[in-house]
């Protein structure tokens, strides 16, 4: 093989999780046909390594029954701060969640106004609040890197309109009760 291509018969490593078509996947998960990566990450921990910012949750079987309670009606099941975040409800739920600033929650999409006219089309069901350092709701801050605090506001703004409810440790709002 070529300069930096993988030894014949070792599983390549690189872009499955986008799906490029090469089977490849990364961190000792699977692959299926079309290159989508499945399966556990890197060794202890769920989807992406231990603890940190690439870890996705693994809701409870009583989050997922709430995230799931008329999830027909919504285009989005529910909203979380960061895409690693929102994809481990996603796989929970099996619908959609939208991801809150993107890949770290940073990104300035969508933005407070955005996010809210959502809600009131009533197009987002639940909140899934995930504790900041500062022990608030949020998750999505400016980044040293000098990234959007889209999320953070999305953040307080749930916290400051609608009631948390806990379940089994996760934090969620009913964006469906209106403000």
């Amino acid at each position: 093989p070529g300069a930096g291509a993988p030894a014949a018969g070792a599983p390549a490593v690189g872009s499955a999780a986008a799906g490029d078509g090469s089977g490849a996947a990364t961190g000792g998960g699977a692959a299926t046909a079309g290159g989508r990566a499945t399966g556990a990450g890197m060794p202890g921990g769920g989807g992406g390594g231990p603890g940190g910012i690439l870890s996705s949750p693994t809701p409870s079987a009583a989050v997922t029954t709430l995230l799931n309670t008329d999830a027909a009606r919504y285009t989005w099941v529910a909203a979380a701060v960061s895409s690693n975040q929102a994809a481990g409800y996603q796989l929970g739920t099996g619908g959609p969640v939208i991801a809150l600033g993107g890949f770290n929650g940073t990104d300035p999409f969508p933005t407070l106004q955005g996010f809210q006219q959502l809600v009131a089309d009533g197009e987002v069901h639940w909140f899934v609040g995930s504790e900041s350092s500062d022990g608030g709701p949020g998750g999505g801050t400016t980044s040293d890197s000098g990234g959007s605090d889209a999320a953070a506001q999305i953040a307080a703004w749930v916290a400051q309109h609608y009631t948390p409810q806990t379940v089994d440790g996760v934090t969620v709002y009913d964006l469906s009760a209106g403000t």
